[in-house]
């Protein structure tokens, strides 16, 4: 696991040092990839699919695990956000969180539900749940010796999300 936080960190000190934010435009091969409309689509979304009350709610069960990183009412909070509202974006990006925040089976289970379902949400800063469940579920399998699998999800990191 160290292995994979080390090399989060300098994919985001590169990031950072060249000057791109994760939610400006940038070009990858000729395509240009907007993170901006991926997060303006998504909150979109759910303006339409969620009061404003019920939003108010999505953000504050979410902020818990932002504020509480790896507690129980963090976890609590983030299972109660996934289970009442399966379709917000937010939705999305908590289960990646559980993903980050589970150990073993548990943790393969949420990132590859983060790929399956919520590929297509995005994080405030620009991230895309799609492409960090993938590098992160990689990693995991980098670290259990799964070199195969890691691999195959590298690729699709490669292929279809060249801007993450």
């Amino acid at each position: 696991m160290k292995k994979s936080l080390i090399a989060l960190s300098i994919i985001l000190a590169l990031a950072i040092q060249s000057g791109m934010s994760y939610a400006e435009n940038s070009t990858d091969g000729g395509k240009t990839v907007d993170r901006k409309e991926g997060i303006r689509r998504r909150t979109a979304e759910d303006r339409k699919n969620y009061s404003t009350e019920q939003l108010r709610e999505i953000e504050n069960l979410y902020q818990v695990a932002n504020k509480l990183w790896k507690t129980p009412e963090a976890k609590t909070s983030l299972k109660v956000l996934i289970e009442k509202y399966p379709k917000s974006n937010r939705t999305g990006c908590a289960v990646q969180y559980m993903g980050q925040m589970s150990g073993g089976e548990e943790k393969e289970k949420y990132l590859k539900l983060a790929i399956k379902d919520f590929s297509d949400c995005y994080y405030g800063n620009g991230v895309q749940v799609g492409a960090y469940a993938r590098f992160c579920l990689g990693y995991y399998y980098k670290d259990k010796g799964m070199e195969k699998e890691a691999q195959a999800l590298f690729e699709e990191i490669r292929k279809n999300y060249p801007a993450a």
